[in-house]
């Protein structure tokens, strides 16, 4: 299926944090002014509130608001966890069993409602998921191109190519990549985004800055991609 979706994308990031579902939301927002259908899937999350009766997560809700199709939220988010935590601690504590058919089987009903799935996964690339499975498991398993999202402060060389060695390790392609402002005092930020574009093998899609509150949105960040550069 993977080949034949060429607006599905696997977002992942350098560590947790780092600016997925923004990301992922631009993305989705992007898409949609093109004209294409689109939902955001986050498989799994860990952390919700319970509001009005109904439990709640803070990235799946953004996605969901990005999104120009409206489903069901059990699609687009298989499995919802209430403790903000490691996936695989909080999927035990609460006795949740992670099944990766599951997952799968919710992508592909998504594909027939949407011309473009964006999926963010959860953590960093390679966080456990239960004793045998992981995100990048997860990430193989779909098969799709990466887009790395590398959050901008001091370590984030390091990070992004040890995220880039992991991905090629699955055997998957790196699309291209994000740059999130996360430290705005960060020394030197224009020279590491020159390593970081020397060393990755994608483009650079967008160099989003640190957004000041009130105008964190998908809109705003989809203003600094590039989307005719995803390979």
């Amino acid at each position: 299926m993977a080949d034949e979706r060429s607006h599905d994308y696997f977002v992942t990031g350098t560590d947790t944090g780092i600016g997925k579902t923004l990301v992922s939301s631009a993305l989705l927002h992007a898409l949609s002014q093109l004209g294409l259908r689109t939902i955001g899937m986050k498989p799994i999350a860990a952390g919700a509130e319970l509001q009005d009766g109904v439990w709640h997560n803070e990235d799946v809700d953004a996605l969901l608001s990005a999104s120009s199709v409206k489903c069901a939220t059990e699609l687009v988010v298989p499995y919802l966890m209430k403790v903000p935590a490691a996936p695989h601690i909080v999927a035990s504590v609460e006795g949740v069993d992670i099944s990766a058919g599951h997952i799968q089987d919710c992508y592909f009903r998504l594909t027939k409602q949407a011309d473009a799935v964006i999926i963010e996964g959860v953590g960093g690339f390679c966080v456990p998921l239960t004793a045998g499975f992981s995100a990048a498991d997860m990430a193989r398993q779909f098969g799709l191109p990466v887009i790395l999202v590398v959050g901008m402060r001091l370590g984030c060389i390091n990070h992004a190519l040890l995220s880039l060695e992991a991905i090629a390790a699955r055997g998957l392609r790196l699309a291209g990549w994000v740059a999130n402002t996360l430290d705005a005092d960060m020394l030197y930020p224009d020279e590491n985004l020159v390593a970081l574009r020397e060393r990755l093998p994608a483009p650079l899609l967008g160099r989003i800055p640190r957004l000041s509150d009130g105008a964190v949105t998908a809109q705003a960040a989809a203003a600094f991609l590039n989307l005719n550069l995803l390979r």
